[in-house]
C-alpha cells in the first residue's frame, strides 16, 4: 500500500459513481494529483463543498503507485464559499484552478506552482485582487519557463513611457520605439510597471497579455486551449471596460 499526505488545492472534482467524485488537486510536494473522495456531489461536510478552490490537509493511497488512488480530504478554507456573493472573485477561483488544471504536468512536484495559487488565493482578501491576478498568471509563466521581461525597452533600454509587450518575445517596448507597430503590440498596463492605478480596461489589457503567452507558450506546447473559466474571467473584465469606457 501507497500512502502519503500533503497540503493541497482541490481544482476539479467531478461526478464519479453514485456516492464518489473524481477530484484533482494541485498539492505542495507531490504536483497534480488525482484520486476519487467519496463525497456525493453537492453535499456538505462540516460545512465544505468539494469544489475548485477548497485548501484542504490530503491524504492519498493506493496499493499501486500507477493506480487512481483514494483520497481522504479535511477541507481548512473553503475560497469559493466565502465569496459566494461575489461574481468576480468566483470567476477568479474558477480560472485559477482551470488553468492549473490544463497546465500542470500529472504527478510532478512543482512547490512554486502550489504556493503560487495559494498566495492568490488569499490575495482574494485585498482589494488589489484583481491586480494580484495578472501579477499571478504572470508568475505562473515564469515558473513554466517563459518569463515576460517588463523592465525596459527591447529596442532601447529605456525604462519609462513603456506600454507595449512584443507579442514575439515577451519583452516591454516603449511608447515611441512601438509608435510604428502599435497595431501588432500588445497593450502593457501600467499597473505592471509602477505607473499608476489599474481599472477594469487596464485588467482586461493584463490578462489579453498573460492570456497571449500562456496559450502559445504553456497550452499550446501541450495542444491545449485557454480554459472556459480562465476565457470567461477575461471577458468580464472586456466587456465592463466597454460598456463604461
Amino acid at each position: 500500500m501507497i500512502e502519503w499526505r500533503d497540503h493541497g488545492v482541490v481544482l476539479s472534482a467531478r461526478p464519479f459513481g453514485e456516492d464518489g467524485l473524481l477530484v484533482r488537486a494541485l498539492t505542495r510536494e507531490h504536483g497534480l494529483h488525482a484520486g476519487l473522495a467519496r463525497w456525493t456531489r453537492g453535499k456538505r461536510r462540516d460545512g465544505f463543498v468539494l469544489q475548485p478552490g477548497v485548501e484542504a490537509d490530503m491524504v492519498w493511497r493506493a496499493r499501486l503507485s500507477d493506480q487512481l488512488g483514494l483520497w481522504t480530504l479535511e477541507p481548512v478554507r473553503d475560497h469559493a464559499g466565502y465569496w459566494l456573493d461575489d461574481r468576480r472573485r468566483l470567476a477568479a477561483i474558477a480560472a485559477a484552478a482551470a488553468l492549473m488544471e490544463a497546465a500542470s504536468a500529472e504527478r510532478e512536484p512543482h512547490p512554486g506552482l502550489a504556493a503560487g495559487l495559494e498566495a492568490f488565493l488569499a490575495s482574494l482578501a485585498s482589494e488589489a485582487w484583481e491586480a494580484a491576478y495578472v501579477t499571478w498568471e504572470i508568475g505562473v509563466l515564469k515558473a513554466l519557463g517563459f518569463a515576460l521581461d517588463l523592465t525596459c525597452c527591447a529596442a532601447t533600454g529605456a525604462t519609462d513611457d513603456l506600454i507595449y509587450v512584443s507579442p514575439k518575445t515577451g519583452h516591454a517596448v516603449s511608447a515611441a520605439a512601438g509608435a510604428p507597430y502599435a497595431d501588432r503590440m500588445l497593450p502593457l498596463p501600467g499597473f505592471l510597471v509602477g505607473s499608476g492605478a489599474y481599472d477594469d480596461k487596464a485588467i482586461a489589457d493584463g490578462l489579453k497579455l498573460t492570456g497571449h503567452f500562456l496559450s502559445r507558450d504553456v497550452l499550446g506546447v501541450l495542444n491545449r486551449d485557454i480554459p472556459d473559466p480562465r476565457r470567461r474571467f477575461q471577458d468580464l473584465f472586456a466587456e465592463s471596460a466597454i460598456e463604461r469606457p
